[in-house]
């Protein structure tokens, strides 16, 4: 590994996700919205969240700008988005 490799290395910040608890419940509230619409469907939702939360994670300045220093990550196939602040670890 070269030291150009290595710095990059040492500056990947750790990026942790807090979820406020109106996202959480409103996240309940769509699973179980989905899974009686049609059986393992409220499962794909959460497979969709939960791989939008790690492209968040993994490259959270990949996302557009909505509002000052508010982003948002449009899931695919459901109508729901993600919004959120990138801040470094305090």
């Amino acid at each position: 590994m070269g030291s150009s490799e290595k710095e990059s290395l040492s500056r990947r910040v750790e990026r942790e996700i807090i979820v406020r608890r109106e996202a959480q419940l409103e996240v309940q509230q769509a699973f179980q919205y989905y899974q009686e619409k049609s059986e393992n469907l409220g499962f794909e939702f959460m497979r969709s969240l939960d791989a939008a939360l790690q492209a968040i994670k993994r490259n959270p300045m990949a996302y557009r700008k909505i509002y000052k220093e508010a982003r948002r990550f449009l899931l695919r196939k459901f109508p729901y988005a993600l919004f959120y602040i990138a801040e470094d670890k305090r």
